[in-house]
């Protein structure tokens, strides 16, 4: 497509750090370079993600003063209270900022004031509910809903009857992401785990992100135990593959599975059980809500919308709109 101005057609260049693969993979489709803080002893590298696209770039954190940048993101607090008085130059720490937070407020979920107290920076939320709940003290906020894709090749096919779990340190994060109920669920449905740190909870294994939709595309349905995190990017990479989403109705998950149309969501595990047993009776039940759930995030979730926000929204606050 051709560009009508100038401006639409120059690629920023933005720092930020590899804190979340998933959704780093996902950004990266926003039509700029960016360019990934590495620390001495590697971390912080793209590493062997050869799937991810060629607009990104490992820098040594030595190295970052010499360079030019557009736009500085911010993915934790130790990025933005410590790590840019390290790195940076003086002139550097006065680009223009945005601060990408990816969770809700964990102290309270009403009360908790955000780190990031300057009105002439960006607070960037994933959800409205997490925008809704953080106190932004006197910084500007917006929302940007997630953006994913899957192969068009990978559909659901759903001939396992058993649900799929997917979740990173699940045994370690305990109650807040749902383990014991994970847990009890399991004594009655068969459910399987995959993630880092399966071992734990006695999982499958870990799968790739470029592998993880054909491996869940055969699960009757997909299982969210979490009760309080941001909407978890696994949950709308089965919903694009076409699996019905069951989970707990907290967060941004009810504004996301509706009952009976692409899903079941209920805050009583015991409803939940009812409906996965219904799932595993009914193919044709599980299958018609999958198609509820593709469509709800190829409307809401797809990619093309979250670069066109990310891209938007880059240009905007570096003065390039």
């Amino acid at each position: 497509m051709a560009c009508h101005h100038r401006k639409e057609c120059e690629k920023l260049k933005i720092l930020t750090w590899h804190i979340h693969g998933s959704y780093m993979y996902y950004l990266l489709h926003a039509p700029h370079e960016f360019y990934l803080v590495v620390k001495k002893d590697g971390a912080g590298s793209i590493g062997n993600n050869t799937h991810w696209p060629s607009n990104v770039h490992d820098v040594p954190e030595e190295q970052v003063k010499d360079l030019d940048f557009d736009l500085i993101l911010f993915q934790t607090r130790q990025n933005y209270e410590k790590d840019q008085y390290e790195i940076f130059t003086e002139r550097q720490r006065r680009l223009p900022r945005i601060y990408l937070e990816h969770d809700p407020p964990r102290q309270t979920p009403t009360d908790t004031k955000h780190w990031v107290d300057d009105p002439s920076m960006l607070l960037v939320h994933c959800t409205h509910f997490n925008n809704l709940m953080w106190d932004n003290n006197r910084t500007p906020s917006r929302v940007i809903d997630h953006g994913v894709v899957v192969p068009e090749n990978v559909r659901y096919t759903g001939e396992l009857a058993k649900g799929i779990v997917v979740i990173n340190d699940l045994k370690r994060r305990g109650r807040r992401l749902g383990s014991d109920i994970f847990e009890q669920t399991r004594k009655e449905i068969p459910l399987d785990l995959v993630g880092i740190h399966y071992e734990e909870s006695q999982g499958l294994g870990e799968v790739r992100l470029p592998d993880l939709p054909a491996f869940e595309a055969r699960y009757r349905f997909f299982f969210n135990p979490i009760r309080y995190t941001s909407l978890g990017l696994a949950v709308l990479e089965a919903m694009m593959v076409g699996l019905p989403i069951v989970g707990l109705a907290t967060t941004e998950m009810v504004t996301v599975i509706e009952d009976g149309v692409n899903g079941f969501i209920d805050t009583n595990p015991v409803c939940l059980v009812e409906k996965m047993r219904a799932l595993l009776a009914d193919p044709c039940l599980a299958r018609r809500l999958g198609e509820g759930a593709r469509k709800t995030a190829k409307e809401r979730f797809n990619i093309e919308r979250f670069a066109r926000d990310w891209d938007e929204t880059f240009r905007l606050v570096a003065g390039k709109d």
